[in-house]
């Protein structure tokens, strides 16, 4: 199969669900290094150029594609019963190419932290409390003994969203792929990493959103769509979805490389592996 004959997905997480760009099989991308049209004049779905949309779950998503589409997802996918330094292996193998960014891949912990609390959490303070409960049961899990970061905890209901899917439909386990956005960028710029940071103290940083926007239309995108994020998701988010649908692309033309390269198996047998 090669990234012309199926369905390309780049999706990440947000605050309203999940953000996926798609491209259909056929078309392409604006050539590199051609002159983009006036931004004003793009519109957001206009045949080769790629379409996006926001979805409150991700089965959602799935079942809004063809059973062939190959997706490339920013969130960790496999996970282990046990975690060692650096993680699952994947975080480890993956931060040395990212320099100063390296700070972006954080560790996942075992599946029983990640399952330890899985209720809605409805105070501040419960949320607090259910991050100390996974930090208990994850020390437990890990050698050296390690908790769990605010960031990681932020996302672990996202986790176990594609986690329960990935186990209920083994057939998805060949096309739905964890990447990671710096790793991705890194990646498309040729094995060198972002210079700038994406965000500083939680805020987006304008010189980093520039610098991943160029590198984007470098290969092929058109400004004045990368300008229009859609409401539920942040500028960032957009980016990051964006370069997940080119990691797409190389995973479905054989480009792409598994890191570890085989990929790991977790006990369920959904592969854990950075894809990009």
């Amino acid at each position: 199969m090669t990234s012309t004959e199926t369905v390309l997905v780049g999706v990440d997480g947000c605050k309203a669900g999940w953000i996926a760009v798609r491209r259909e099989p056929g078309s392409t991308l604006r050539n590199p290094g051609s002159t983009p049209r006036n931004p004003g004049s793009t519109p957001r779905n206009p045949g080769s150029t790629p379409s996006v949309a926001v979805f409150a779950s991700f089965a959602a998503l799935l079942a809004a594609l063809p059973d062939d589409a190959v997706v490339a997802v920013d969130m960790p996918i496999g996970l282990p019963e046990f975690s060692s330094k650096g993680g699952r292996g994947p975080e480890a193998l993956v931060r040395p190419l990212l320099g100063a960014r390296q700070s972006s891949v954080f560790s996942i912990p075992s599946r029983a932290a990640l399952y330890a609390d899985t209720n809605d959490f409805t105070t501040i303070e419960a949320w607090y409390a259910a991050h100390i409960r996974a930090s208990e049961v994850a020390k437990t899990t890990s050698d050296p003994p390690r908790g769990v970061s605010i960031q990681a905890f932020g996302i672990f209901a996202k986790i176990r969203e594609i986690d329960a899917l990935l186990i209920a439909r083994p057939d998805l386990r060949g096309r739905v792929f964890e990447s990671h956005p710096e790793v991705a960028f890194c990646r498309l710029n040729g094995d060198q990493a972002m210079q700038l940071p994406k965000k500083i103290k939680g805020s987006v940083n304008p010189a980093g959103m520039a610098e991943r926007k160029a590198l984007l239309c470098r290969h092929g995108y058109e400004k004045g769509f990368l300008d229009q994020p859609p409401r539920g998701a942040a500028a960032d988010d957009f980016l990051d979805a964006a370069a997940m649908m080119l990691i797409a692309g190389r995973i479905a033309s054989g480009e792409a490389r598994p890191f570890p390269d085989p990929p790991a198996r977790d006990g369920f047998g959904i592969p854990i592996a950075i894809w990009a």
